[in-house]
């Protein structure tokens, strides 16, 4: 009996069955093309809009680090200048360092100091003058190299009224020299209250 009964698509024409080929074939396409191929495609184009988005982002960023990395050395070469400042013109007096300095630039030069006088402070607008009296005694090369020596000192320091006297001859048939000098440094003025 199974073997009398004749298939439905045995008894289609060849047209017919070329036909029903083609809507099987037609039927497939469409169900990849809406299950997988365009979800892949609108996959695609999002992750290359995304993508877009992440260079953009990562060129902004870039910029940004180059900024940073910029102003991160400026403030290195500012914090090294003024370090370097405040040597000139320390914030504090440092009077202990300043009369040290001294006293060793004139002991490498041969100088005797017979007297150091500290005076008052004078406060002006863009710093504080901070005058010392000094006494010397030695003999006129040496006077020259202990100025020359001052001068090459951090700190910033005027050597002012200065005052040769009492010119006697030693024992080694050389001049000395009694020098009267007003050594006078700087600091910076006091910031008012509240302000840092």
């Amino acid at each position: 009996m199974a073997a009398t009964k004749k298939n439905s698509f045995e008894q289609l024409p060849l047209s017919g069955r070329i036909a029903l080929l083609f809507l099987i074939l037609a039927l497939v396409s469409v169900g990849y093309a809406t299950a997988i191929h365009f979800p892949l495609d609108a996959d695609i184009e999002s992750a290359k809009r995304r993508y877009t988005q992440l260079q953009d982002e990562l060129a902004r960023a870039e910029t940004k680090q180059r900024a940073f990395l910029a102003l991160q050395q400026e403030l290195a070469e500012r914090e090294v200048q003024d370090r370097e400042l405040k040597k000139v013109l320390p914030q504090k007096a440092e009077m202990a360092v300043f009369l040290e300095s001294l006293n060793q630039t004139a002991e490498l030069s041969g100088l005797r100091i017979e007297r150091v006088e500290p005076r008052p402070e004078e406060a002006g607008e863009l710093y504080v003058r901070i005058p010392v009296a000094l006494q010397l005694k030695g003999r006129y090369l040496q006077l020259a190299k202990f100025f020359y020596n001052v001068s090459q000192l951090q700190r910033a320091i005027n050597m002012e009224n200065i005052s040769l006297s009492e010119p006697r001859v030693n024992e080694s048939d050389e001049v000395e020299l009694k020098v009267s000098v007003r050594a006078t440094t700087f600091r910076q003025p006091d910031l008012p209250q509240g302000a840092k």
